[in-house]
């Protein structure tokens, strides 16, 4: 693993320290020994686990637990939410069983809502929900029947299965293809994941900025603004006009933004402070931001919108389908700033 790796391991240790996760157990036998692993570096950053699973599987990881030190007990009443939450109040992994259950079905669902658990995750015995043999890596429930619909998909089932347990109230379910090594953390250490990721409505947003991302939007725009991309911006100038600033949140973390200004003299608004991190580059994330600030002039009764840059002149035509505007067309007082500023930006504008 390179730094780089490492670095992006890390973002999400303060971000899991607490949470509880569901993890059904239905992978083959011979990958038992090597989630163990897993398990033990779960707990070791402070994610409370239950695992579930028939009583044999139960009973293999309650061995394989002594062999590796993983703290663990074993609940008595199978499925009962009250009597987990002692142990995981002691620091404990919870082994339950649900033998004859469904893996996914409603009993399961239910548990985890009851244990208010963060993630229900399926180690599934096989593959799990893919379109032409790849695994759909996100997947709002919502929007579930129109991927039904897809030539190609495999899984349907498990699909439905995890629409399901969102709608009962589990943020979050994850199915992953338990034969294959390391999969587990491969999906939870990572912003775009090897599995399927079923949520209920937070996993990716644009939302607008509160002032506990500013110093994270410093951060994350800082090496455009060195190179002269972006113009600079402090952190009291942004937080005085959090109106108009939006972020692309992706599992909680901050990953692009935009500034929405708008002129009411030409009833124009610019979209300006375009930013998409370095390691979520050439996924569409740029386009989402376009678009989600278009929407929003269109909802501030703006007739148009324009951005002002070189480096980016390629994306807003080709992709966005703006055209080059003359100067003139510009709000006078946006004019005159890019005067004084010295900048030789180039103009796009687009009619809404």
């Amino acid at each position: 693993m390179s730094w780089g790796d490492t670095r992006g391991v890390l973002q999400y240790v303060p971000q899991f320290r607490g949470k509880l996760f569901v993890v059904v157990v239905s992978c083959p036998q011979s990958a038992l020994a090597e989630v163990m692993l897993d398990f033990i570096s779960l707990q070791n950053i402070g994610v409370r686990l239950v695992l579930a699973s028939d009583a044999q599987t139960i009973e293999q990881l309650a061995d394989l637990a002594a062999d590796v030190e993983l703290k663990c007990g074993q609940v008595v009443q199978p499925m009962d939410a009250l009597m987990v939450s002692p142990v995981l109040q002691r620091g404990q992994t919870a082994l339950v069983d649900i033998d004859g259950l469904d893996p996914l079905g409603a009993d399961v669902a239910k548990f985890a809502v009851e244990l208010n658990a963060s993630k229900l995750i399926l180690l599934n015995e096989g593959a799990g929900i893919e379109l032409d043999g790849q695994p759909i890596h996100a997947l709002r429930a919502a929007e579930a029947t129109s991927w039904k619909e897809k030539p190609g998909l495999a899984g349907i089932a498990l699909l439905e299965k995890s629409v399901a347990a969102c709608h009962a109230g589990v943020p979050r379910v994850h199915v992953l293809d338990g034969s294959v090594p390391g999969v587990l953390l491969s999906e939870l250490f990572s912003n775009e994941g090897v599995g399927t990721m079923v949520y209920a409505d937070s996993y990716r947003s644009i939302r607008p900025i509160v002032e506990e991302d500013i110093v994270e939007l410093l951060a994350m725009i800082g090496r455009s603004v060195r190179s002269t991309h972006l113009v600079p911006r402090s952190y009291e100038a942004i937080r005085a006009c959090m109106d108009d600033y939006w972020v692309l949140d992706i599992d909680g973390n901050v990953v692009g933004c935009y500034a929405l200004y708008g002129y009411q003299e030409t009833n124009l608004a610019e979209i300006a402070c375009l930013y998409v991190k370095q390691s979520h580059e050439g996924m569409g994330y740029g386009a989402e931001l376009v678009k989600n600030g278009e929407e929003q002039a269109r909802k501030r009764g703006m007739k148009g919108v324009f951005a002002l840059t070189n480096r980016a002149s390629v994306f807003f035509q080709k992709t966005m389908g703006y055209q080059e505007w003359s100067m003139e067309k510009l709000p006078a007082s946006r004019q005159l700033m890019l005067q004084q500023s010295g900048r030789n930006s180039r103009a796009f504008g687009k009619e809404l």
